[in-house]
């Protein structure tokens, strides 16, 4: 059989990362699809479901450094594909669940272990292998995955929700991720071979201990942390919000899908231009549109600043995503790419569980999402002073 030609290599691994991040991307968010159904078919607060989100966010980063590590020294193909068996299985689940210990072992853990090993981060190192000239674009591409999953999973699964109820979202996406396995792991490469390593820009780059000493590193995980705060805070609560606030279920469900639309736009843009002009600009672009979201709707709360405030904030839902591989790439070199940018990752995603939580909290004691929306506004504003402290990073090696 003939090997395939570079090119082809090349669409194999945009393809492989684009379905990953496109499963995940779908996923993830169910449990903001079916948190006001499943808290008022059980009684329970919104809290519990939230917990379970602190926990998903928690474990997934946690794989996701373990992960990134074991990329940069094992088979990209067993690491991914073990991922997304395990997150079928775990979604699958779901279904099932009758007590809120449920949701915290069989999404929490179990999904935030399959989801954090199928993940941007062993995808990032996946992509930058491929094309290290066109980092930034390339992981870009893939990461739209995510977006365009969010876009046409979560506007099948509402209508599913609102026809046949909530347990069977979760059992069509185990059903999708299992059919799917088999087509994925065909495309996802194993070892890196000789030529493509020899082909990567700053092959000896720095440690995590070594990086850790650099004023760029601990920037990039407070910026990173403040991130995910807001991210997952408002991927949790947006659907929920949207119906408090007289949005019935169907458009709710479907705001969170065009959000997807909107982070598609916003995720290719910034990838481009981050190619001309570094990750800097388009991260400090998106928390300038994050703090005015944060201030429309601690003024305004009507359906058309509702449904305004979820698609300028899905603009900017990704666009830190495949920025991170680029800073650890320009900052620290790319022999340690898996583990630098799984780090990163990993603190964006435990202070995510963070921001679902305290969401769920503060709307259970209050009753609204108002001094949430504050705090969020706030971070926004520390993450844009944080981005514009950031240089332009150049190759640590």
């Amino acid at each position: 059989m003939r090997k395939p030609t570079l090119s082809t290599a090349a669409f194999l691994v945009l393809a492989a990362g684009f379905l990953v991040l496109f499963m995940g991307g779908g996923a993830r968010f169910a449990i903001g699809l079916t948190l006001k159904p499943m808290v008022e078919e059980f009684g329970w607060d919104r809290s519990q479901i939230g917990a379970a989100v602190a926990v998903f966010q928690i474990v997934s980063a946690a794989a996701m450094y373990v992960s990134g590590v074991l990329a940069d020294r094992m088979s990209l193909r067993l690491v991914l594909g073990g991922g997304l068996a395990a997150s079928g299985v775990a979604i699958g689940l779901m279904s099932l669940v009758a007590a809120p210990w449920h949701a915290i072992v069989l999404y929490g853990v179990l999904y935030g272990i399959g989801n954090g090993a199928a993940s941007i981060t062993v995808v990032g190192v996946m992509v930058t292998r491929a094309f290290p000239g066109r980092t930034g674009l390339a992981n870009a591409v893939v990461s739209s995955g995510m977006s365009v999953g969010q876009l046409v999973m979560i506007a099948a699964l509402a209508a599913v929700l609102v026809t046949i109820g909530w347990r069977s979202v979760f059992l069509w996406l185990g059903a999708a991720y299992l059919l799917l396995l088999p087509f994925m792991i065909a495309a996802i490469p194993g070892h890196a071979d000789a030529k493509t390593r020899a082909g990567m820009p700053h092959l000896s780059g720095l440690s995590v201990a070594q990086a850790a000493r650099t004023r760029q590193f601990w920037l990039l995980l407070l910026l990173y942390a403040i991130c995910g705060f807001g991210d997952f805070f408002v991927t949790t609560h947006v659907v929920a919000f949207a119906q408090d606030r007289g949005i019935d279920a169907l458009l709710a469900g479907n705001l969170l899908a065009l959000m997807g639309l909107t982070a598609l736009i916003g995720v290719i843009a910034s990838g481009y231009w981050s190619d001309r002009a570094g990750p800097v600009w388009p991260t400090a672009l998106t928390f300038v549109a994050r703090i005015g979201v944060f201030a429309l709707v601690m003024i305004d709360q009507s359906p058309l600043s509702v449904a305004v405030f979820g698609l300028v904030f899905g603009l900017t839902f990704l666009v830190t995503a495949p920025l991170s591989v680029v800073f650890v790439r320009d900052s620290f070199g790319t022999k340690n790419l898996g583990a630098l940018s799984g780090l990163i990752v990993m603190v964006h995603h435990v202070w995510g569980g963070i921001g679902a939580y305290i969401g769920a909290g503060i709307f259970d004691a209050t009753g609204r999402y108002d001094i949430a929306f504050a705090i969020m506004f706030a971070a926004a504003v520390i993450a844009l002073a944080l981005t514009l402290a950031l240089r332009r990073p150049h190759a640590a090696v």
